[in-house]
């Protein structure tokens, strides 16, 4: 594929896996509206470039980046960078939120799905599809769940034969351990009732942006987010789904192989025909 053009719309919360690939993978769209996976990238990618003394994301930025097929994974979106140490990597421009993230919806909203079982069979053969924009008909809510506080020490021991990150030697330190999961309860246009668990980057860092506010009260800290989720987004925003499916599951043909991999959420615009 070389030299591609990418608007990059997601970064997932990095997980354990005994593939050490797939602890950090990123998503974007191209300039056509189709969907591509990019893994794996350093943590530095993930968290951006340092503005003016803060850190800002490469959210919502279009990139060029030199990209190769993986022959590792049947899902044809999945590519690899060539260079891991991103040294060929281009930051172009950033697409902004003017009248309501009219450019954004451009291309993020040119496919969208109403229909989960739907968007099910098309991840079977032969379309392996396994990236795409979601449309809930209804959302109901969000349930939260504990969930193991550290790291699997497998992956801290991978974790400690390379520097894929570029980071300290203590990764585990500077990604902490999620120890919470988080669902969201929707209906489609069917009306089944379905869940599922939201792994983006961005309900990670509010987690923990939340604890650090609360002084370490966790229950505050949920409170936060589930008041972020569950009334503010449902209260002002228009909310989509980009969702991606994990390969372990893919693989196994999972009933649903799907999660949510990010949001997307204009507000609410009751004058305008949703795109």
């Amino acid at each position: 594929m070389a030299l591609t053009k990418v608007l990059l719309t997601v970064n997932t919360y990095p997980l354990p896996s005994r593939s050490y690939d797939e602890l950090v993978c990123t998503a974007g769209i191209l300039e056509d509206g189709s969907w591509i996976r990019i893994y794996p990238v350093p943590l530095s990618f993930l968290l951006g470039q340092k503005i003016a003394g803060k850190m800002k994301s490469f959210k919502y930025n279009w990139i060029e980046i030199d990209i190769e097929e993986r022959s590792d994974d049947f899902r044809p979106e999945s590519y690899s960078p060539k260079n891991y140490n991103f040294k060929d990597l281009k930051v172009l421009e950033r697409i902004d939120t003017k009248s309501n993230w009219y450019l954004r919806k451009q291309f993020c909203l040119k496919e969208v799905y109403t229909n989960f079982e739907k968007l099910i069979e098309e991840s079977k053969e032969p379309n392996y599809k396994s990236l795409a924009t979601f449309k809930p008909t209804e959302i109901i809510g969000m349930d939260i769940e504990p969930d193991e506080r550290e790291w699997k020490n497998e992956w801290k021991e991978l974790r400690k034969q390379g520097d894929l990150f570029n980071q300290e030697k203590k990764p585990e330190i500077l990604i902490p351990k999620l120890p919470y999961k988080f669902f969201y309860k929707f209906k489609d246009e069917t009306g089944k009732q379905r869940r599922l668990m939201i792994e983006d980057w961005e309900i990670g860092a509010l987690y923990w942006n939340s604890l650090r506010s609360t002084e370490g009260n966790e229950s505050k800290a949920l409170n936060l987010v589930k008041n972020r989720y569950e009334k503010e987004f449902l209260e002002k925003n228009e909310v989509y789904f980009f969702v991606g499916t994990t390969k372990q599951w893919h693989m196994r043909k999972a009933p649903n192989p799907f999660v949510i991999i990010g949001l997307f959420y204009p507000l609410k615009d009751p004058q305008t025909k949703l795109f």
